[in-house]
């Protein structure tokens, strides 16, 4: 976590730094003339002028604004209109109503710049929605091309005056609150960093845990015992890199001659990268990566103190950037000839005692919150293993469902035919038929039979010289009929359902004996 911490405080840094030197590359035409004395310090060889190489910002719109601002440095009406209008001009916008005034050529090459830029964008879109498993759903561009402010979204086509003042005040407002929320990082960093040794103490024993401390507090002491640091931007500090860095005499320092040996670029300002490259000397003094006690994300912290601080003292209009003429100013004041003793950072704790006890109270909080989201996921898989039981139990009992319909038809096993209703199975009414028309008509020479009653043996015929059995009453057919008729209302099955398959003839059988 530190070290994510740490590369995203560097990151800022080189935004920051990027972003201000390219702005001095949009206002500066060429450095300011320096007197030197020749006999003392060699000229620096001259070359031949050259365009300086564009810095990147950092900025995902830092190729766009490069190119504008190349191409608007070619017409020489706006490059006068840039020698002379100051910074806070320029964030009114005053300058970007100049636009109106430059040669037909860098306007239609601006366009074609805008219209590129737009594409760009509508790629990034695309593809990001692509990423995200949307490619069937249909992009409004206009709309998500609203979170792009430095540009008008609204008109695609044309490089207008509010492009230019949209792409100016956006690359002054990303960086805007740059220091305040570097400081709220490093202070996150430095109370993490204060959790975790107090949570690692936690799990020591009592012996284990005073050694620890013991060590804690030798290693500060240990960082705290270095040279003197010399005030950020003194006499004393630029003496210092006059003569160590410089390899210069300390009696001949001069200010403008320093001014020009650090200014890398030429461009006639300090930019805050040059101004944190002036503080090297004295962060060695505190700081060495091979030491266990020294933290390079709090030297890099002590760095950009030591620039805020100069910015605070130096310049003047607020532009993040120092010129010759303020620097100049700087080196006649007392603060720059007998400036205050520089408190670094262990002797000013980046965080307060309230604001440790809200970070630790927050850290319970996105613990228990996450304690919550565990426990609600927990529930959600038992719910999602529950019903996938279910599923596996009605998957099991339809495949033996379609077992069983399968092992019917490979026996050829019919199901029985149905009965609705009350109605009598038509198998009955025909045996009543046949019956009555064989009791209509008997067959000459031959008394009707009667039919045997399933699982009985048929009656014998009298064996001559017994006695006869009785003989059953006979009836006419008619009566014949309507006593069946009152047999089969009494004691045939109302449905289907109550007579077995293959009964349903013996039953009829039954009823139909004399």
């Amino acid at each position: 976590m530190m070290t994510a911490i740490h590369n995203k405080m560097c990151w800022s840094r080189a935004l920051h730094t990027g972003l201000l030197l390219l702005l001095v590359q949009f206002l500066c035409l060429e450095a300011v003339p320096i007197s030197m004395d020749k006999t003392k310090v060699h000229e620096p060889e001259k070359k031949t002028e050259e365009a300086p190489a564009s810095v990147d910002t950092g900025l995902h719109y830092d190729r766009y604004l490069r190119e504008v601002i190349d191409f608007l440095e070619k017409d020489q009406h706006f490059r006068e209109k840039l020698h002379n209008t100051d910074m806070e001009d320029i964030k009114l916008g005053k300058l970007a109503k100049e636009l109106d005034f430059v040669s037909h050529h860098v306007r239609t090459k601006l366009d074609e710049l805008k219209r590129q830029e737009v594409n760009r964008l509508r790629t990034l879109i695309k593809a990001k929605q692509d990423l995200e498993g949307g490619n069937d759903i249909a992009v409004d561009h206009q709309a998500l091309l609203k979170q792009f402010e430095y540009l008008n979204h609204m008109n695609p086509h044309t490089f207008e005056v509010d492009d230019l003042d949209r792409l100016i005040k956006s690359a002054t407002k990303d960086l805007e609150n740059y220091d305040k929320e570097r400081h709220e990082e490093f202070k996150k960093y430095e109370m993490t960093k204060e959790h975790d040794r107090q949570e690692h103490l936690k799990t020591l024993d009592e012996d284990e845990r005073k050694k620890e401390e013991e060590h804690y507090e030798e290693m500060k002491k240990k960082h705290a015992d270095h040279p003197k640091v010399n005030h950020p931007g003194s006499q004393n500090q630029l003496k210092e890199v006059w003569e160590e860095g410089d390899g210069l005499d300390p009696e001949d320092f001069d200010p403008k001659t320093f001014f020009n040996l650090h200014d890398s670029n030429g461009d006639g300002f300090f930019d805050e990268q040059e101004l944190e490259a002036l503080f090297t000397k004295e962060l060695e003094k505190i700081y060495d990566p091979t030491n266990e006690e020294d933290d390079m994300v709090e030297m890099e912290e002590e760095r950009l103190r030591m620039r805020e601080h100069v910015m605070n003292e130096v310049d003047s209009n607020k532009d993040r950037l120092v010129s010759l003429e303020e620097f100049l100013v700087a080196t006649k004041k007392k603060e720059f000839l007998e400036p205050d003793s520089w408190e670094t950072l262990e002797q000013n704790q980046a965080y307060t005692d309230e604001e440790m006890r809200e970070f630790e109270d927050h850290l319970v909080q996105q613990e228990q919150d996450l304690y919550q989201k565990a426990d609600d996921l927990q529930k959600q898989r038992d719910e999602l293993e529950r019903q996938q039981e279910q599923l596996n139990a009605q998957k099991v009992e339809l495949q033996q469902a379609v077992e069983h319909m399968e092992k019917l038809k490979s026996q050829k096993i019919e199901p029985p035919p149905e009965i609705h209703g009350n109605a009598v199975p038509e198998m009955h009414a025909v045996d009543n038929q046949l019956h009555h028309e064989q009791e209509a008509h008997p067959v000459q020479g031959h008394e009707p039979e009667p039919h045997p009653v399933q699982g009985h043996e048929p009656e014998p015929h009298p064996v001559q010289g017994h006695e006869p059995e009785p003989q059953v009453q006979q009836h006419t057919p008619q009566e014949h009929d309507e006593q069946h008729q009152d047999v089969a209302q009494h004691d045939l099955p109302q449905t289907h359902q109550d007579v077995p398959p293959g009964h349903q003839d013996a039953a009829h059988d039954q009823h139909n004996l004399p």
